[in-house]
């Protein structure tokens, strides 16, 4: 949704003569080219543009320093648009030296919804970019409006051709039409795991498969498995058995009739890259460092963000919400007279918010990756090395995977209230702007002032819980460090018992970033309390945990855990991290997890898609809910070694990599069809191709059947629940990246490329 500000003292409209005899009858702008005497229609620019025209162009001399995009605009009045009516926008632009611009056919009042859109960083030399849209709505006041605040300095911005035409014919669906009706896991199966792929065929009659190798020579043959309706994906399905195939190799396909398969791997060994690239992607997303290029890859290389520099106002300095915007959302006039350096950091998702639920077991599940390899892998996990990944760290001596924990571990550290201040010990719930970022932009560019939101209890035991876990696991690389961790994820645990009851609330979203609202806090007390348990040994940490409601009885779900229900991955901990756990206790807590794993199992065998996840509708990032079901799954191998859980938990990641209701591979890079145009506000090459690409082992967010974005509602009303997805920068309730989401993809990536 396009906001724009009302504007006063525009430029007076430019007379123009009709529209020419020989226009195309579907051209809605006058004299499209600028070829004619004067301007055509109601060209207008708000007062920071200095408008000129020139046969063959309408330029503007855009002032500096407008903060918005929406604070400089020339546009163009007097359309209308039909809802289900095709259009396509063409523009030729360019700039001297250039900035930004977003060109939008929109509605011409508020709440100025915007129908077709274009963005781009303009640059010298002409651009000629098109975008065809269909109107979700009719507006019998429409605009075509270029939106060209937001660059410091001013510019010269030139259109040389705008021209909106209806009538267009649909093009054709190319995604669908290549798409194969053999769903396969499009990067790897494991020789011997299980291989399975699903056939999307109404004929209920089984049919004959074949799978080829690279060179087209037919290696395995056999028949499908007529299933009959799917009801999370809506489609008719067969199955098909391939496990007996167990040949390393690449570029296999299968081939029913005249569907072919894109082409998959059979490999042992493939997962250590997905782990690699998984972690990876947290060094791009750091906040208040230099991301150097020779180490992120070309095209990554920013500035610090968030470190103050002009535009930017950074974090290092940073005060609470004011008392009239801590009223809107806290009910109270709540503030802080203290401001708090928290630079550094992982940027949470799309946007540049920074929030400690999210953080707190984002930490937690890359230390558990780290952890998990460290008690059972025999000590051999590349997880385990100082060089795994390409970070400024490398070769201190320390794992890289903790390199890269800590520099979220200190960002936790430094949400803290400092003593002497009232709730002293308790950590801020997050910090962004106080508003909404408007993208595409880096995060150097960000000219939002952050502030920091009220503390929370939910916070406060995500800290605790995280530090604790680091203080284990620092000890034996830098003693003092862990010490300074365990002390405050003591000093944090106390201050949430002297404030168990500080909610973040729920809002609407209209104050910069998410609110992740929790008000139920029982079961981030039972993690912090296991952590500190596993930490120190200390009974007293044993006791509370045992007083935890969460401490006996099923704590595992059909969808899986998350930063709001933390309770499960805090046994999944006491059940696989040596400790002097009494046996009984021991017992009962694994058994719990065994238990949970089977269920789990029990769901995967009855969907012919083979995930572990089985909730009548798909929730928000359903993608990482099936990994942390499978995450359950694998910790039951690591304690009982059964290779029933790891063949599971093998077949379950076939989904994630394509074998699913789209045919679409939700980790970037890896497959033949996969999502690469997410939410974000800095990975937008799909948006404006000046900016770098969804970074390769990124995970989408996934279907989601609360649609919660404009874009969603309109192209998935009434869709499956595996269904409720589209790979489009628009969609962030289904397409978003998210550090909560890619920290269990690299804990899953890591135990597939380890376990034997």
């Amino acid at each position: 949704m396009t906001h724009l500000r009302a504007m006063t003292g525009l430029l007076a409209l430019l007379a123009v003569p009709a529209i020419p005899a020989h226009a195309a009858a579907d051209e809605m702008l006058p004299d499209p080219a600028f070829g004619q005497s004067t301007l055509a229609g109601e060209w207008w620019a708000t007062p920071n543009i200095k408008a000129e025209y020139r046969p063959g162009s309408l330029c503007g001399q855009v002032a500096g320093g407008a903060a918005q995009p929406w604070d400089a605009i020339l546009g163009f009045n007097g359309l209308s648009l039909t809802k289900g009516e095709r259009y396509r926008l063409s523009i030729t632009v360019s700039g001297d030296p250039g900035g930004p611009m977003r060109a939008l056919a929109q509605k011409a009042e508020e709440p100025w919804t915007a129908e077709g859109e274009i963005t781009r960083s303009v640059r010298v030399g002409q651009q000629t970019l098109s975008e065809d849209f269909t109107a979700a709505e009719s507006h019998a006041s429409a605009q075509l409006v270029f939106q060209l605040g937001g660059s410091d300095t001013p510019w010269r911005f030139c259109l040389h051709v705008a021209s909106l035409q209806s009538g267009q014919e649909p093009e054709a669906d190319t995604a669908s039409g290549a798409l194969s009706a053999i769903r396969v896991n499009q990067f790897a199966y494991f020789p011997d795991g299980p291989k399975h792929a699903t056939l999307v065929r109404k004929d209920k009659a089984r049919v004959e498969w074949r799978m080829t190798a690279a060179s087209g020579e037919t290696v395995a043959s056999g028949f499908s498995r007529p299933e009959g309706r799917n009801p999370s994906s809506g489609l008719d399905v067969h199955i098909i058995d391939f496990s007996g195939m167990r040949t390393p190799g690449d570029g296999y396909r299968l081939v029913v009739g005249d569907d072919v398969s894109p082409p998959f791997s059979v490999s042992d060994t493939a997962y250590g890259q997905l782990r690699r690239d998984a972690l990876g992607y947290f060094y791009k997303v750091r906040s208040g460092i230099e991301i150097r290029e020779e180490l992120a890859g070309q095209g990554y290389g920013r500035p610090a963000g968030h470190l103050g520099k002009a535009p930017n106002r950074g974090d290092t300095s940073v005060g609470c919400v004011d008392t009239r915007t801590a009223r809107k959302v806290y009910g109270e006039a709540w503030s802080c007279g203290y401001k708090l350096n928290v630079a550094g950091g992982w940027y949470d998702a799309g946007d540049f918010g920074k929030y400690v639920v999210n953080g707190g077991i984002a930490a937690a599940q890359l230390l558990g990756t780290y952890e998990r390899a460290l008690h059972h892998s025999r000590a051999s996990s590349p997880a385990l090395a100082d060089g795994l990944a390409l970070i400024p760290e490398a070769g201190n001596g320390v794992p890289d995977i903790l390199d890269e924990v800590r520099w979220e571990l200190d960002f936790l550290l430094s949400m803290t209230v400092p003593e002497g201040e009232p709730q002293a010990g308790m950590a801020h719930h997050k910090v962004h702007g106080n508003r909404w970022t408007v993208g595409p932009v880096l995060p150097h560019r960000d000219r939002e002032l952050r502030v920091l939101h009220r503390p929370s209890t939910a916070a406060t035991l995500n800290l605790a819980a995280a530090a604790a876990q680091g203080a284990r696991l620092f000890a034996g690389f830098d003693r003092p460090y862990a010490e300074t961790l365990l002390a405050a994820a003591v000093r944090a645990y106390r201050a949430a018992e002297a404030n168990p009851a500080l909610y973040a609330p729920y809002t609407d979203g209209s104050f910069g970033g998410g609110d992740y609202q929790d008000d139920d806090v029982s079961d981030e007390f039972y993690w912090a309390a296991v952590e500190l348990y596993l930490s120190t040994g200390d009974p007293v940490w044993l006791e509370r945990a045992k007083a935890s409601p969460h401490w006996s009885g099923p704590l595992f779900q059909e969808h899986g855990f998350d930063w709001r229900s933390v309770a499960a991955l805090a046994r999944l901990q006491l059940a696989s991290v040596p400790s002097a756990l009494p046996k009984r206790d021991l017992k009962a807590v694994q058994v719990s997890v065994r238990d949970a794993a089977e269920a789990y199992m029990r769901d995967q065998r009855k969907e012919a898609f083979g995930f572990m996840y089985a909730p009548e509708r798909f929730g928000w990032g359903s993608n990482q809910s099936v990994i942390q079901n499978m995450i359950v799954v694998a910790t039951a191998y690591d304690i009982t070694g059964d290779r029933r859980y790891l063949q599971a938990v093998r077949e379950s990641m076939d989904y994630i990599l394509g074998r699913n209701a789209l045919g679409i591979s939700y980790v970037t890079g890896y497959g033949t069809l996969y999502a690469q145009r997410q939410y974000s506000n800095m990975f937008a090459a799909s948006v404006d191709p000046s900016y770098p690409a969804v970074p390769k082992g990124a995970l989408a967010g996934g279907p989601n059947s609360g649609l919660a974005d404009d874009y969603a509602i309109r192209k998935l009303s009434g869709c499956a629940p595996q269904a409720c997805y589209v790979d489009d920068s628009r969609s962030f309730s289904t397409n978003e990246i998210a550090i909560n989401w890619n920290a269990p993809l690299a804990w899953i990536a890591s135990f597939l490329a380890d376990a034997p």
